[in-house]
């Protein structure tokens, strides 16, 4: 063999990294639900190789188990379930965030009443300001039952949603 024969090949540490890494996105894939699983259209022996491996207890077992997958994830294409992966990634994100902000101004709109439902309108114009105004008072009214408040609270949380997702106007 020739010095460019060898240049061509990937060396045996760019190779293990490779299998690590592919043991890695096979570990992630053996977190998945099945429904998520299932939505990436995997191989029909490699999505058999990740219930096998949820079904595993053992840990030497579990062990093989990913090696296997690495080396079934060597012989597709892995870049697509990577982006699968982290575009699923990215909208959980993105929900987390979403979920944060609508916490925030609920609890906005419990404590302060009137002057977080102006900052609210200021910042999100088609407000239905006394839908908003009533169920915040539902929530913050102290002489109702625990659990009409947390009802109350409950669609505060649904109507600020529906207002933030742009599905009021809908």
């Amino acid at each position: 063999m020739s010095d460019d024969e060898f240049d061509d090949r990937p060396s045996k540490s760019a190779r293990k990294r490779a299998a690590h890494a592919a043991q890695d996105l096979g570990t992630r894939l053996i977190a998945l639900r099945e429904s998520e699983l299932a939505a990436l259209d995997l191989p029909e022996p490699l999505a058999d190789a990740v219930r096998e491996a949820r079904r595993l207890t053992s840990r030497a077992a579990l062990a093989r188990q990913r090696q296997f997958i690495g080396k079934l994830m060597r012989r597709i294409d892995a870049a697509a379930i990577e982006a699968a992966l982290a575009a699923r990634a990215q909208a959980t994100a993105a929900d987390s965030e979403l979920q944060k902000r609508i916490e925030h101004w609920r609890e906005r709109l419990i404590v302060e009443g009137g002057a977080a439902l102006d900052a609210l309108e200021a910042s999100h114009p088609p407000v239905d300001r006394a839908q908003l105004a009533t169920l915040a008072s539902a929530a913050r009214n102290e002489h109702a039952s625990p659990a009409s408040r947390t009802t109350a609270s409950r669609a505060l949380y649904r109507a600020l949603r529906a207002l933030m997702s742009g599905l009021a106007g809908r």
